[in-house]
């Protein structure tokens, strides 16, 4: 009996990956969905936006906004020569280029407006960090300037100065004042981080983007075994049996295995790749991680065989496994957070197998849970793998 399900399942595996386009479901189409939707980098991690700089100023004002740029985690700044500063702004290497302009400091100095340049590639959201960022650094520079020229003004409205000196020794007073007083100000946000090792939910893109197009794309073929045996009916195998000792149960175990067994392999590759490629961290419990991948693979593979007794081509099997499949990830979450969807919704996608597999995966990568906390999820997929092999064991037909 082993024997025989061994050759069926070798006979599916030809079957199945003689085309081309089942190589692209299996791994290169994971791949690049959760690169794109993850907004994953290859190697892992999160790099600094790159910010050239031309600084034809020199004074001490500019010099301090540049620190403040440059200590902005989110910002890799480097001060160029003008040419080479817009050699690599047209390069698209940088996402933006500032341009400090001779006289800054001191039309800050003189109460003036300074006037500062930054160029922003088109439709570029970096470019749009980079904005941000520079408009935050150039509020913490001019803060104790504005507090300076509104103490002199105040002192003028009073008493005007004696001379041009003695106002600007008033500002300069006024300026180191306002400096020191804005350095021993309170901290209004007390920024904590959790220990070493904490569990924590802090949502990661790349990481919830690996579970989802994992289960995707394992979902979508495991589904497809509707159609292998749709094929088969049509093409008249299944009669045949019907004249050897094979029985329906050795059939059926021998195509179910190879599925499934591919199955398992696919995502074997899809979390090695997460880890090595892009850095995310699939949980801190192999064996949770390997009873949430195989409850999922057996209830994708129940549904896949019921799904063929109500289906009488292979490729109306083929075109409902890619829709249903898709649909059926989308709503359970696998594409975007659940969070996003109204109530209703997230209560009505409790009937879907996609729901319970990525509240269990998606719990393991960003809540640092263990076996215990995704048992009730790993129970409810093998109890949806009982329904539907029940089901298609029941309904099916060699004709």
């Amino acid at each position: 009996m082993l024997r025989k399900i061994a050759a069926i399942a070798w006979k599916d595996a030809i079957i199945r990956f003689s085309s081309l386009t089942e190589i692209l479901f299996f791994l290169v189409l994971p791949i690049v969905f959760t690169l794109i939707l993850g907004g994953a980098s290859l190697g892992g991690g999160d790099s600094a936006i790159a910010l050239p700089i031309i600084n034809e100023d020199g004074s001490e004002l500019s010099a301090e906004l540049i620190a403040a740029l440059d200590n902005l985690e989110a910002l890799e700044v480097s001060v160029l020569a003008r040419e080479e500063a817009e050699a690599v702004f047209a390069d698209e290497e940088a996402p933006a280029l500032l341009s400090i302009p001779a006289g800054f400091g001191a039309a800050l100095l003189a109460g003036e407006t300074a006037e500062i340049t930054l160029q922003k590639a088109p439709n570029n959201n970096d470019a749009e960090a980079v904005d941000q960022a520079v408009s935050t650094a150039v509020g913490t520079v001019t803060q104790a300037l504005m507090a300076a020229n509104n103490s002199v003004e105040t002192a003028e409205q009073i008493q005007p100065f004696a001379s041009e000196t003695a106002r600007r020794s008033y500002f300069s007073a006024g300026l180191e004042m306002a400096r020191t007083r804005i350095g021993e100000a309170p901290k209004r946000i007390l920024l904590t981080r959790p220990a070493e090792g904490a569990a924590t939910e802090a949502f990661d893109l790349a990481a919830h983007q690996s579970a989802g197009q994992l289960i995707t794309w394992v979902f979508i073929p495991l589904l497809g075994v509707s159609g292998l045996l749709a094929f088969e009916r049509t093409q008249g195998t299944l009669r045949r049996v019907l004249v050897t000792p094979t029985s329906k149960a050795t059939f059926l175990l021998g195509t179910l295995t190879g599925q499934y067994v591919a199955g398992l392999v696919q995502m074997a590759l899809l979390v090695g790749f997460g880890i090595l490629v892009i850095g995310v961290n699939w949980g801190q419990s192999p064996l949770a991680l390997a009873v949430m991948l195989v409850s999922f693979g057996l209830a994708s593979v129940a549904l896949g065989t019921m799904l063929a007794t109500f289906v009488k081509t292979d490729s109306q099997a083929n075109s409902i496994s890619v829709m249903a499949g898709m649909l059926m990830a989308l709503l359970g979450g696998c594409w975007f957070p659940l969070e996003l969807f109204p109530e209703g919704v997230r209560t009505a996608v409790r009937i879907l197998p996609t729901t319970w597999a990525m509240e269990g995966l998606t719990g393991l990568v960003l809540r640092g849970q263990g076996l215990v906390d995704i048992l009730p999820n790993a129970a409810v997929l093998v109890g949806f793998a009982v329904v539907f092999l029940a089901v298609g064991v029941w309904r099916f037909r060699y004709e």
